[in-house]
């Protein structure tokens, strides 16, 4: 990163483990870029921030990821109002437990997890090139092991109905194909000065299942017992954020348990098949792309 004051882009920071990420790399010494769907909740967490780290430069931009018009225009906006982007924090998602599909036609869990990052990505990554060295994050998961052997062009536009309990196989089928574009991204920025890896943020109980009518209390439970701490999960992405020492690595998908590298189930490893779902994503959104 430069040595300057760092600008670092962060979706879905103002709530769960992207929350205190922010906080963690503002008392670094960070300019923050948030985005966000929610005033009240951005509006919460840039007090959060200032109260945490007083004077810290915050800018919030907002946006819808169900929605990918509304996503590219928070990609043009980020790119006009900010000439250098230090570090991409790829952090908003979802687990859906009832299936929902968006305007656009696509899973809820497909469009906010993989489509809209992967199109966000794109809009900055001119920017975020011409700022190197740089750094490309993105939050995957080790439920991505649900997705294995599954077919990712086919889960593109898979808008099966699914019941609660088979709501973790489409999550994970996203995180997996959130591993693939992370993996071919890396391949395609070689020699550019941007390092892009992906990780898993471990268990983090907050937000968890928050759809569900159980889910406040199961969390204070969980809470109570020190389980799922979300600063651990936080912690992973400040690293691979700003830590010197993954300056240089790229192409990684690495564990909240001490960062120690994973390799996903197939076919997330394959590059041929990385390659194949960065070609159809790319058509898939190339109306939304900027001319």
């Amino acid at each position: 990163m430069s040595s300057t004051v760092p600008t670092i882009v962060i979706t879905g920071a103002t709530s769960g483990i992207g929350r205190y990420a922010a906080i963690a790399l503002a008392r670094q010494g960070a300019h923050l870029v948030l985005t966000a769907r929610s005033q009240a909740r951005a509006d919460a967490t840039v007090a959060m921030i200032e109260a945490a780290s007083p004077g810290t430069r915050v800018d919030v931009h907002y946006g819808d990821f169900t929605d990918l018009a509304s996503v590219a225009a928070l990609g043009c906006e980020i790119v006009a109002h900010h000439p250098r982007i230090d570090v991409l924090i790829n952090n908003a998602g979802l687990h859906a437990f009832k299936p929902r599909v968006t305007g656009d036609s696509y899973s809820e869990m497909v469009a906010v997890n993989y489509l809209a990052p992967w199109l966000l990505t794109n809009i900055l990554r001119e920017t975020v090139i011409s700022s190197a060295p740089s750094r490309i994050i993105t939050v995957a998961s080790e439920a991505s092991r649900q997705g294995a052997g599954f077919d990712p062009l086919a889960a593109l536009t898979d808008k099966r109905p699914f019941s609660a309990r088979g709501s973790s196989a489409i999550y994970g089928r996203t995180k997996l194909m959130n591993i693939m574009f992370s993996m071919e991204l890396a391949r395609g920025l070689v020699g550019t000065g941007v390092a892009v890896n992906c990780l898993c943020p471990g268990f983090n109980v907050t937000g968890l299942g928050r759809e569900l009518w159980f889910a406040t209390p199961l969390e204070k439970l969980l809470t109570w017992f020190k389980i799922g701490n979300p600063e651990r999960g936080a912690g992973i992405i400040v690293r691979l954020a700003s830590d010197p020492n993954f300056a240089g690595v790229t192409g990684g998908y690495f564990s909240v348990n001490d960062t120690r590298p994973l390799i996903p189930v197939a076919p997330g490893a394959d590059p041929q098949a990385q390659k194949a779902l960065w070609q159809a994503t790319a058509e898939r959104v190339a109306a939304f792309m900027p001319a």
